[in-house]
Parts: structure tokens; sequence; C-alpha cells
């Protein structure tokens, strides 16, 4: 037995058990063992290669909306904990987007797109780089960092936040727009959509958007030590995924009040339309400098991955 069917063997049933909590009655997981066998088993030991005990090893994963980021990187990180016993640390640059307060008051001084989750500038990125200082310190001491209930648009109570007792071996970043470049202004003056078109047009948001990226964000993906694409065929698909992906947490929140805030296919392609710019950005681009590239095909499966 290889070492890839050896780990397989071992990290099956766990993996099965996530991923059978992420389906729905109409929404179920195909070739699972494929997708194990040939492509994640496989990128779990090039992490585990890679990662070292003398600090912890920042893995970026990215992809557009919808493309699965949660689903894989929890994966990776079922596989690293089981089979090779690293302490992981699994984050989503969603959990530390700005308090629905703190984007009104962004809204109103800068834009009012920025009252919308989502695009660079709606986070609070020292959460993050205040993380990674402490983990990187010698006294590393318990600390926590927030959770974002999407049902609501804002954060949980800090009663329920990440609460990380020791220093993590590897820490999963996951993201829509982890490693995301600026664009050049050459590109940021023509709108992509009816959006930019209408409620952009002395490129006010777009501008501030790309200078995140420039800056603060710049030095956030600076700390990764590598980058994981899932690319999708184009955008269209996305927002496909990305309507599935809403019906799926209708489907699983219970609350009713939650449920009212859960957004319907009109509000998700709207909602779309401010990522749409950095999201086909990334497909231009990314591939360039991620370390490793997934292909996704039309029926949202990895069809190919590429080692960069």
């Amino acid at each position: 037995m290889n070492l890839i069917e050896d780990c397989l063997k071992k990290v099956r049933k766990d993996c099965y058990r996530f991923i059978k909590s992420q389906e729905t009655s109409s929404e179920k997981f195909k070739n699972k063992d494929k997708m194990l066998k040939a492509y994640l088993v496989p990128m779990s030991f090039w992490i585990a290669k890679k990662t070292n005990y003398k600090r912890p090893y920042l893995v970026g994963l990215t992809g557009g909306q919808g493309t699965g980021k949660t689903t894989i990187s929890s994966i990776l990180m079922i596989i690293l904990k089981k089979y090779f016993k690293f302490n992981v640390f699994k984050i989503s640059i969603d959990d530390i987007y700005k308090t629905k307060n703190d984007r009104i008051k962004l809204s109103k001084k800068i834009h009012p797109l920025l009252k919308t989750r989502g695009v660079p500038g709606t986070h609070d990125i020292n959460h993050m780089l205040n993380f990674i200082k402490k983990i990187n310190s010698k006294k590393f001491k318990l600390t926590r960092l927030p959770k974002f209930n999407k049902a609501i648009d804002d954060r949980f109570s800090k009663t329920i936040w990440y609460k990380v007792n020791s220093r993590p071996d590897i820490v999963i970043f996951e993201g829509w727009c982890v490693g995301a470049k600026p664009e050049s202004q050459k590109t940021l003056n023509k709108a992509v959509n009816l959006m930019e078109k209408n409620d952009d047009k002395k490129l006010i948001w777009r501008k501030y958007v790309n200078n995140q990226l420039k800056k603060e964000y710049k030095e956030l993906y600076s700390k990764l030590d590598c980058l994981l694409f899932l690319r999708a065929q184009n955008f269209r698909l996305l927002q496909k995924w990305r309507i599935i992906q809403e019906k799926k947490l209708k489907v699983k929140t219970k609350s009713s009040k939650a449920k009212q805030k859960i957004m319907t296919k009109k509000e998700v392609l709207n909602f779309m339309q401010t990522y749409q710019r950095i999201t086909q950005n990334m497909f231009k681009n990314a591939p360039k400098y991620a370390s490793i590239v997934l292909k996704l095909n039309s029926n949202h499966q990895i069809n190919s991955v590429k080692y960069n």
C-alpha cells in the first residue's frame, strides 16, 4: 500500500462525514473518492512537506464565490489533522468583515456601496495581522478571532468567536479575494457591469477598493507561504453556484428571523456585481502567481491540478 492509499484509508470516514454534513436532499457530492485520492490527499502531502515546527505555515486558499472554498479547506484540515497530526486552524476572510455599523459609517464617509460586505475595504484586516504576529511570537497566548453571521450580515457575539488555545502548525486562510492584486488605472476606468456604470460613475468606489489592495491587503497577503486557487470556467457559473449556496443556507438556517435575511436569486446576482471586477481579474492573473491551481468543471468538480 502506497502513502496516498494509506492516508486515504485513515481519513476517508471523517472526510465523508464532513461532506455529508454539507449536502442537502437535492444537492449531493459526486466522485468523492476521486476528489480525495487524485487531488486533496496529494495536496495535503505537498503542504505537509513544506510545514516545519519553527513557525506556522500560512496557506491561502482562494476562488470565486461558490467554488467550494469552505469544503476544500475543511477537507484539507481534516487530512492534515488526522493523518499528519498537525495542529491546524482554519478561518475565512468572511469572518473578519467589519461590523454592520462600521460599514454604514464607511458608506457615509467614502461611498454608499461600501455598506455591502465583500470587497477589500469592508474587512478588519488588523484582526488577521495581529493574529499572525501573535502566532509567530515565542510567547504565544490564547487569542480570539471573530465569526461572522451572513444570515444577519453582522458578527456573532464574542462568546462564540474562534478561540485559539495553542500555536497552530498550519493556518488555512480562505476567501474569495485572498491573494488578489490591484489593477491598473486603465482597466479601472471601464465599468464591468450595470452597478458600476450606474452607482460608481465617478469611480470613487472602485478606486477605494483598488487602493485597499495596494496597501493593507498587500501587507496581509505577503505573509502567506502559499496560495491555492480554485479556478471556475467563468463568472456565470459562479453566479449559478452562489445561488445554490444561498438555497443551502436557507435549508440549514433554523431561525425564521435569520431566514428573512437570506438573499433571493435577484439579490444574489446584484450582490455579486460588487465581486465581479476582482473575480475576473483573478481569473486572468491568479494562475500566474498561485502555488497550486485547481481547475473546476461545469459540474463543480475538480478536473485537474497544476503545481507551479
